[in-house]
């Protein structure tokens, strides 16, 4: 599954493009009446309805990125009997899961991985690298390929998308804030809105949604053993249990993956301390044993 950095990014990228163009059209200062304070009940409506708009737009242009960054091949027609089976199953899993039929693809990479992705349950992408068709077992794909329905059925996206407006609301609210203080207390500008008001936002708009990422970040976490469930059940929970255990013992071998897509595939980055926080999924490890104490 691919999906969360690329995101992330996609939705920075969008909300400090819109604050800095709309500061520059001087729209969104929100002073009250008198001209010395910010209105602040108007500040929050401007926010909200901006970032929710910036993870929106991020949401309905994930797939098409998705397919850009990764080169993937869509099998529209299956032309010989591995892509008939792939095609199938996907079919078959999205039909026991409740979905419309995802586009089917596959991308050129050496590394064991597979993503979903897509702005609704019944117009999805899911796609396989060429390194898990040829190393994983069937049993070990069909789980994969359950785990990957199986996000797309739970509306992952769709809730990453209202999580990542929520967040977004807050840090441009936060950051304008944090600008005008500065700009009044630090520059002391007693009227209007100084330079150091937009430079300050900008900034604290960044720091802001890096921190605030974790939000996502811990979701994103989350949702991985829901998806490992739903692999269980449309594949089998050994063919789960044994893909996942084949990935940590490829750990070694390096994610090719772009960064920006790790968040997405089955399996990401591992990181330690503080940047743990930042994973974006959780340890395989701590997977496997969720999947061996599930009820059956």
């Amino acid at each position: 599954m691919k999906r969360v950095l690329l995101f992330l990014g996609t939705n920075l990228a969008i909300i400090v493009v819109a604050s800095i163009t709309l500061s520059l059209l001087g729209v969104g200062s929100f002073l009250d009446e008198t001209g010395t304070g910010l209105d602040l009940q108007a500040l929050l409506i401007f926010c909200f309805v901006f970032g929710m708009a910036g993870s929106f737009i991020s949401l309905l242009l994930s797939k098409k990125i998705a397919k850009w960054t990764m080169k993937v091949q869509i099998i529209d027609k299956p032309r010989n009997s591995d892509e008939e089976w792939l095609f199938k199953t996907i079919e078959r899993q999205a039909d026991n899961a409740g979905i419309g039929m995802p586009e089917v693809g596959v991308f050129q990479a050496q590394q064991a991985n597979a993503f979903a992705t897509g702005a609704s349950r019944n117009k999805a992408l899911v796609a396989v690298s060429t390194g898990m068709l040829q190393r994983f077992n069937k049993d070990e794909i069909e789980a994969v390929l359950g785990h990957e329905v199986g996000h797309v059925a739970n509306g992952d996206m769709i809730t990453l998308a209202l999580i990542q407006g929520v967040v977004n609301t807050f840090v441009m609210f936060l950051a304008r804030v944090v600008g005008f203080a500065v700009d009044r207390i630090v520059l002391r500008n007693e009227q209007g809105l100084g330079i150091g008001y937009f430079i300050t936002t900008i900034a604290a708009e960044i720091v802001l949604a890096i921190l605030a990422s974790t939000i996502v970040f811990w979701f994103s976490r989350r949702r991985e053993f829901r998806a490992d469930e739903a692999g269980a059940r449309l594949g089998t929970r050994q063919g789960m249990i044994g893909a996942l255990q084949r990935l940590k013992a490829e750990t070694q071998v390096p994610n090719q993956l772009p960064e920006s897509m790790q968040a997405f595939g089955i399996t990401g980055g591992k990181k330690k301390g503080i940047k743990a926080l930042f994973m974006t999924h959780p340890p395989l490890e701590d997977r496997i044993a969720a999947l061996q104490n599930m009820s059956d």
